[in-house]
């Protein structure tokens, strides 16, 4: 059979894909070899936040008397939170399954593997294969947990991000290996449960990426609700012959062994792009990555890829962006290459990490004169209503023209906060203009507006 595009994975990156070309009246198909909605809907971004609202809950009742609300002998039921959990992931992945039907896209289950000539093999469950063709073929295939050679994952005792979703039992005490926004999400998570965690980072600070006041405030926020932190530190070997692991970590005071039930490795991904047909079919790749120009076309025409297959952030939203991209390029309309200093990103731990643009050290080395305000949470009364005071908004302009060049918060709910900074930076306006537009009170989100007046020495309330 033969279609104008068969996109190859259903993750945020291929369904919105395909979706969008169906609108666009593209006859369309789309391959997945497991659940509708890829690693995101089915066991990643969805399934995290529903554990992680369960932990939130679990801590509300925990801290109930500060509220001045007395509650006795409140239990987590950790199968129970599980179970919600992949409910919730089977609903979306059922709505995945309604939104294809919607758009008269074909569905086709199994596994593909490219062929040259725009031709694509897929192996069904029974084994057989089928050939399909397309004018045009997006590889949306995604990317799994990393594995390092000194962490090989047993599903048992050194785990992944997947197996940390599906515990049969609570551990006593965890390890997790990388400080990113997985490592300090399910490290917040198993904490919030009671479990004794450990979290190793073998850079400086956690969540490496973020800037560095930000880094600085979550390690206290962890470690005042219980987490051990240990930055510069590495491990070196997990030792699983007895009934839990020993773990040794190189710090910078020298080797220490951690006793732990489970090591939780959360040391980036790996894109999944062997044994799909790239070299058959002449794909150029480049560490780890399918090389494709600003529209994801790859070398051989015909052939586009986009996700976390590609250079770039590897971040759900990034690869529906991407996908929206491709596909209208496809259709000939004109399109404007994806803004890659514009992507927010989020961490969804407790307090919540949300950022666009530069960091301060970044713009500095940059070359940029700055002005930075920065608007504390415990200044904020929503924040102290709510009984969230820590964290803060710091916002980075630069000083000649008033660009906002980056924006960095963690607190309370800040992830739904973050999409008025990228829309400030897409639009252009200046820090005068954003201490000027009337923000809500009282609101969480009045801390951009002080922030914004703070780095012009006009804030009011600090």
């Amino acid at each position: 059979m033969s279609y104008d595009l068969i996109v190859v994975g259903s993750g945020p990156g291929g369904y919105v894909a395909a979706i969008r070309a169906s609108q666009l009246g593209i006859k369309t198909a789309i391959i997945e070899k497991a659940e509708l909605g890829g690693i995101c809907l089915n066991w990643g971004c969805i399934p995290t936040k529903a554990l992680l609202k369960s932990a939130s809950v679990f801590e509300y009742i925990n801290h109930a008397s500060d509220f001045g609300i007395n509650i006795k002998g409140a239990d987590a039921d950790f199968p129970a939170i599980i179970k919600r959990s992949r409910e919730v992931a089977n609903g979306m992945s059922n709505g995945i399954q309604f939104l294809m039907k919607k758009n008269k896209i074909d569905v086709i289950k199994g596994t593909a593997k490219l062929k040259p000539g725009k031709k694509i093999d897929v192996t069904g469950d029974d084994k057989k294969v089928t050939e399909y063709g397309a004018t045009n073929i997006i590889i949306a295939t995604g990317a799994r947990s990393r594995e390092l050679p000194n962490l090989p994952q047993d599903g048992k005792k050194i785990i992944g991000y997947r197996d940390a979703m599906s515990l049969p039992k609570l551990p006593k005490k965890m390890v997790v290996v990388g400080s990113g926004a997985i490592g300090s999400e399910f490290a917040y998570f198993y904490n919030a449960m009671g479990v004794d965690v450990t979290i190793v980072e073998f850079l400086p600070n956690i969540v490496p990426l973020e800037d560095e006041d930000v880094s600085k405030q979550l390690e206290r926020s962890f470690k005042k609700a219980g987490l051990k932190v240990m930055t510069s530190s590495s491990v070196e070997s997990v030792d699983t012959k007895g009934t839990g692991c020993k773990v040794t970590v190189n710090t910078k005071k020298g080797e220490e062994i951690i006793d732990c039930d489970i090591v939780l490795s959360a040391v980036g991904i790996k894109s999944n792009i062997e044994n799909i047909g790239l070299e058959e079919v002449g794909i150029v790749t480049d560490k780890d990555k399918i090389i494709v120009n600003d529209y994801y076309q790859t070398n051989i025409p015909g052939y586009f890829a986009i996700g976390d297959v590609v250079p770039g952030p590897a971040l759900a939203h990034v690869a529906s962006a991407e996908g929206i991209i491709c596909v209208e390029k496809i259709k000939g309309m004109h399109v404007e290459p994806l803004d890659y200093g514009n992507i927010p990103g989020c961490t969804y731990c407790s307090p919540e990490v949300a950022s666009v643009g530069m960091t301060e050290k970044a713009a500095k080395e940059a070359g940029y004169e700055v002005k930075v305000g920065k608007f504390p949470f415990s200044a904020s009364g929503k924040a102290s209503a709510a009984g969230h005071k820590d964290g803060f908004v710091k916002l980075i302009f630069d000083a000649k023209y008033g660009e906002l060049l980056g924006g960095h918060m963690i607190g309370y709910n800040v992830t739904e906060m973050v999409a008025e900074l990228v829309a400030v930076r897409k639009l252009e306006t200046t820090g005068h203009e954003l201490i000027k537009t009337v923000h809500p009170h009282p609101t969480m989100s009045e801390a951009v507006m002080e922030a914004a007046a703070a780095a012009y020495d006009e804030v009011i309330h600090m």
